[in-house]
């Protein structure tokens, strides 16, 4: 919610600006969101100051998150934060001191806890209140110093927490006297003995201009003793610096040139740059269809040099699995020094630095992943949405459960920007919006890489039951194990794509039957062979790989299923000659993995790469020539609407990573379902086939894009008390649907969500189906309450991404 505070006279507010403001006793930040000649309540307080004299966000950013707020029903802060600077937000801390009352007072007749808490405080003269809940637990923390103080022993006091990000200074040395005196000061230096002074000072002469500490300390090893001994004789000064933290090392990036297009890929960039010259155009959002190799980055870039040369800029957006180095040094080589970067991977001190140069207008482009739609990008002409199709653009952890894609159409809507959506396999409700007219659609047919025309993989699908019968357990196929042993023997690389990691998916005693599960989450442990342990894949739980049941004492473990280290063990056996590489989530937790897996596997440093769908995100990798997935069906059987289209992307995808050299490219999909239309469509690179029978089965069933979704997850640590919330809301939203005569909007469950129970807590799910659902369920109110929502407690997803 909002609050009303009165402008004191004199000072300076614009709407984005971010305000300090008195809360109760406290003084906390704000955002001012809108400017009003009278209050909406009777009593207001006054701004306390401006933290920054320039808005930290722009009128149009406000609208957007105004709008975030009402669509996702989000609190209106929690739409505003992801467009603050990084490190902006601080909270209030609460201390506790002794009245001065309190000496007065006799203890004796107080608990014993509450004398201890007592005694800690007076010891202390001041403690923060999280201390308090670190020695006694936070509940009773808390009511033992509401106690207290009502008492009269304490009283509370505020501070904010001290700032969490600052610009970057560096220490500079310099001369502080001529170069003639500077040879007289370190002959004089030598003569004392005084080596170090002497070497550093002769150091700063010869370079001529000031010189980083960090640097000079290097190149001679001296310590700061030395330099504070020359400063404090006036012969050396120092100042302190500001310096940016560049996330992009442009040593190894070479400045690149626009490619001759092609018919197609020219046709498709005159559209765009059409749209780019007129401004606000109907439609302004473009559907770039093409497939894997087609060219589609190409017409990004020489759509972004329009948009450059008519005085505007650009936001690229790319999944977060697909911000490789790679896909960076494209738009670095295109736009050198020009181009900034967002993403969850940079420290949080090259994030603030990235925001601030961006808000200051030094970058023609930025790109990033998802939030990144949000940068203060000024005269924003042009925003890109590459891989558009993922679901990684839609926010799943917290509020709001945005979409990039939906953010950024709005964003465009109020700053007159053009959209362009590129995928090979495009959302199945983008493409029917583009089928319908409402999206302007750009088709590339063919490939352009390694040349203009080239073949697509030839792909074959091979039923894993055919080869049970046939007598062959191994996880690889007779067809892809041969193909396999080809590639390796004429030097070239191969892809082994599975989209599940671990060792077995499950482990299970084959005494009893019993499943080792998590003993948070209702889902089975993973075994991870590296760490020896089996994992829970949601809460990060790990206990040891037992060897023994624990309910029935057998040692018959049997382990089930396959992930990336399973098949890393088996290929390594199967093709004892060949250099593997491994590429999950497992082995990429350090900051610069990515980096260092793609060049190793660029460089040929491995014959096989291994991993889950990081590898079938947006790499070009000539040299590969065969890609095999080895199970087809991970999420194709899930109790999900999207599981097939889902399934269809990430093989189309994975398939798209071979073939992208001169030596052509196959590809082999194993699967238990070779029947399956998304398998069938994937396997003939045929989207117009499987837009055709998804959309059929969404018809049928009034799925998306023929109505909309929202769903509602209630939590609790009672699974009873979780079913009772579900229903009682069920109740309540049938009758606010029935009591309105609204007769399209259906309600489904309540059910137990697909993982049951999540980190100890127990989920119940209802899902509503419909128009208007936002408007719906933002005008609910609990009954002989209506000021207060009816949403406490529940996770409320508009248009989710999944069901499962």
């Amino acid at each position: 919610m909002t609050f009303s505070y009165t402008i004191p006279p004199g000072l300076p507010v614009e709407i984005g600006h971010a305000v300090w403001v008195p809360f109760g006793e406290k003084l906390l930040q704000g955002v001012v969101l809108q400017l009003t000649e009278k209050p909406t309540v009777e009593e207001t307080r006054e701004i306390a100051g401006i933290i920054d004299s320039r808005p930290v966000l722009s009128p149009q950013h406000v609208l957007l998150a105004r709008w975030l707020s009402d669509y996702y029903l989000s609190p209106i802060f929690d739409a505003v934060a992801p467009m603050l600077p990084p490190g902006f937000e601080r909270r209030a801390l609460t201390f506790i001191s002794i009245a001065p009352s309190a000496s007065e007072q006799d203890i004796s007749p107080l608990n014993r806890q509450d004398k201890e808490a007592f005694e800690l405080v007076r010891k202390r003269g001041r403690i923060g209140l999280a201390e308090l809940e670190k020695a006694f637990g936070q509940r009773k923390a808390k009511a033992l110093v509401s106690r207290l103080v009502k008492k009269g022993f304490f009283v509370r006091s505020y501070e904010m927490e001290p700032i969490k990000v600052k610009p970057k200074k560096e220490t500079y040395l310099g001369m502080a006297i001529e170069s003639a005196a500077a040879l007289s000061a370190t002959e004089s230096l030598r003569k004392k003995r005084a080596f170090k002074q002497a070497d550093l000072l002769d150091f700063l002469a010869q370079k001529q201009a000031p010189v980083a500490w960090s640097e000079a300390r290097q190149a001679l090893n001296c310590t700061r003793t030395a330099a504070d001994a020359l400063i404090s004789k006036g012969l050396v000064s120092v100042r302190e610096v500001e310096v940016t933290r560049e996330p992009i090392s442009y040593t190894d990036i070479i400045s690149s040139q626009p490619l001759t297009l092609t018919r197609a890929q020219q046709l498709a960039f005159e559209a765009i740059q059409s749209s780019l010259r007129e401004g606000v155009a109907s439609p302004s959002v473009f559907l770039l269809h093409g497939v894997t190799g087609s060219g589609k980055t190409e017409i990004y870039l020489q759509s972004l040099a329009e948009a450059v040369k008519l005085g505007k800029r650009g936001i690229v957006l790319v999944p977060e699995i697909a911000l490789t180095p790679q896909t960076i040094e494209r738009y670095a080589s295109r736009f050198p020094k020009r181009v900034a970067v967002l993403h969850s991977q940079l420290s949080l001190g090259e994030q603030f630095d990235e925001w601030q140069r961006i808000r200051n207008g030094e970058f023609d482009v930025v790109i990033g992943s998802r939030s990144a739609i949000f940068a203060p990008q000024p005269d924003l002409g042009l925003i890109v949405i590459d891989e558009e199709h993922e679901w990684t653009y839609k926010q799943q952890d917290k509020s709001p459960h945005y979409h990039a894609r939906s953010a950024a159409i709005k964003l465009a809507e109020l700053t007159g920007a053009t959209v362009v959506l590129g995928s090979a396999t495009p959302d199945l409700e983008t493409f029917y919006r583009a089928q319908r007219g409402d999206y302007r659609l750009l088709q590339l047919s063919e490939r352009v890489v390694p040349t203009e025309g080239s073949a697509l993989p030839h792909v074959q699908v091979v039923d894993l039951r055919e080869e049970l019968k046939a007598g062959n357990r191994s996880i690889f196929s007779r067809a892809l194990s041969q193909a396999t042993s080809r590639a390796l023997a004429g030097g070239e690389q191969v892809i082994f794509f599975l989209n599940r990691r671990g060792g077995a998916s499950s482990v299970q005693c084959r005494s009893c039957g019993a499943v080792f599960r998590c003993r948070r989450c209702d889902i089975p442990l993973v075994q991870h062979p590296d760490r020896e342990a089996l994992v829970c894949h949601q809460c990060n739980y790990r206990t040891p790989v037992p060897r023994i049941c624990p309910q029935c004492r057998s040692p018959r473990i049997k382990f089930l299923g396959i992930g990336t280290q399973k098949v890393e063990q088996e290929a390594g056996s199967a093709f004892p000659q060949a250099r593997l590489l491994r590429w999950d989530r497992d082995v990429t937790q350090g900051r610069r993995s990515h980096d260092e897996l793609l060049g190793k596997f660029r460089a040929h440093k491995a014959d096989i790469l291994i991993g889950t769908q990081m590898i079938a995100k947006g790499l070009d990798l000539p040299l590969v020539t065969l890609v095999g997935v080895i199970i087809a069906d991970t999420g194709l059987n899930l109790p999900d609407f999207r599981a097939g289209e889902r399934t269809f992307h990430l093989l189309c995808q994975g398939a798209g990573r071979a073939g992208r050299g001169t030596l052509g490219g196959q590809v082999f999909v194993q699967t238990y379902s070779p029947e399956h239309y998304a398998v069938q469509a994937a396997a003939g690179h045929d989207y117009a086939l499987f837009y055709q029978k998804e959309l059929a089965y969404r018809r049928e069933l009034h799925n998306p894009p023929f109505s909309r979704l929202a769903r509602l997850v209630y939590s609790h640590t009672n699974d009873t008390c979780c079913q009772q919330e579900a229903e009682r809301m069920k109740r309540l939203l049938s009758a606010e649907r029935d009591s309105k005569g609204i007769a399209d909007i259906t309600l489904i469950g309540p059910a137990p969500a697909f993982i049951h129970r999540l980190r100890g807590k127990f989920r119940w799910q209802l899902v509503l189906r419909g128009s208007g659902l936002s408007d719906f369920l933002s005008e609910v109110r609990v009954p002989q309450k209506p000021s207060k929502t009816i949403f406490q407690g529940w996770t409320v997803d508009i248009d989710p991404v999944g069901l499962a």
